[in-house]
Order: structure tokens, then C-alpha cells, then sequence
């Protein structure tokens, strides 16, 4: 087994023997809110927004995206488990910011091998294969931070299966002092 794997299945075992009462949480979020954001590692929901076990559906992914598959948990997050209020939080010192839609199917149609950065960009240490299949995926890269929020916002508020009443407000984290400073 890896480090990792190791540590991850004592760490399950430690949080398992103290489970007690959280089998009992219900299924749907009890403060009613949904938080989109993004998968970097120095960004904990949790803790930046004061939740525990059971008040929040969390939805992660590169950028905190508002991508058809994060409005797709939104919706079910609503109409079947009763959220009420939706926040989209992106951050500053994004990855996302790093690369466009061209440069990532450049590197991935030379090779999908883990690629490197430096004072020249993005380049592929590995060798092929690679695929074309990136062409057909929209990266949703960020070349300016405050409006991709603008732009998720506006692109929740304004989709078709999602209800009206629900208020989306836009965050950006920052990620050298833990504040949320408001997108407007």
C-alpha cells in the first residue's frame, strides 16, 4: 500500500470509532445552502464558512466552475434536498488562471503525462500518447478572476432549471489572508 493509502485508511479508522450521532444526520442540508468552489487543497469550506457535518452541499471542481455538471448538483441540491440560498467562491492564486483552453489540448494532445510549469509556462516533461479528445472539452480557464465569478453567477441565476427565488451571491477567497470579499 502507499504512504498515502495508509494514512488515509487509519486516519477513516480514527474518525469511525468517534462516528456516534452523525449516523443520524438527515439527508438534506440543515442550513439549506449550497457552496460552489473550487478543488484546490488550501480551500476548506468548512472552515472558511463555518460549517459542520450535515449544513451544506459542497460542490468542487477546477475553478469552481459553474459547468453543466455543477448546475446539474445545484439543481438536485434545490429540488430534492431543499436548498435555498447558493454561493460560487472562487480564489485568488488560481491554477485556472495559469492556461488557456489551446494550451491545455496542446499538452494533452502530446502526451497524458503529468506536465510541468516555469518561467516559460506550460510544457510537457513526458512523452506521448496523447489524445485529441481534449478538443472536445471546454476548460472554462479564468483570465480574469472577478468576472469569471460575475459570469458564474449570472450563468446559475440565468439557467433554465433554476429556480428564481434561490439567491446566488459571487466570492472570491483569498488565499494569503482566508477572507471572502464579495463579487458584485
Amino acid at each position: 500500500m502507499s504512504d498515502n493509502l495508509d494514512r488515509i485508511l487509519a486516519a477513516n479508522a480514527d474518525y469511525s470509532a468517534d462516528f456516534g450521532d452523525k449516523s443520524e444526520l438527515a439527508m438534506p442540508p440543515a442550513r439549506k445552502l449550497a457552496i460552489l468552489t473550487c478543488m484546490d487543497a488550501r480551500l476548506d469550506p468548512a472552515k472558511f464558512a463555518g460549517l459542520e457535518e450535515g449544513d451544506a452541499h459542497v460542490i468542487r471542481n477546477a475553478g469552481g466552475r459553474a459547468s453543466d455538471d455543477a448546475i446539474r448538483s445545484l439543481v438536485i441540491s434545490h429540488k430534492l434536498l431543499g436548498t435555498n440560498e447558493w454561493y460560487v467562491v472562487h480564489h485568488t492564486d488560481c491554477g485556472m488562471e495559469t492556461f488557456t483552453d489551446p494550451i491545455m489540448r496542446d499538452l494533452l494532445a502530446g502526451s497524458l503525462e503529468t506536465a510541468t510549469i516555469d518561467e516559460n509556462g506550460w510544457r510537457n516533461e513526458g512523452s506521448g500518447p496523447g489524445s485529441k479528445e481534449a478538443d472536445q472539452i471546454a476548460w472554462l480557464t479564468i483570465a480574469d478572476l472577478a468576472q469569471s465569478v460575475r459570469d458564474d453567477v449570472d450563468r446559475i441565476k440565468s439557467h433554465p432549471l433554476v429556480n428564481k427565488s434561490i439567491p446566488v451571491r459571487g466570492y472570491i477567497y483569498d488565499c494569503k489572508s482566508g477572507r471572502l470579499e464579495e463579487v458584485n
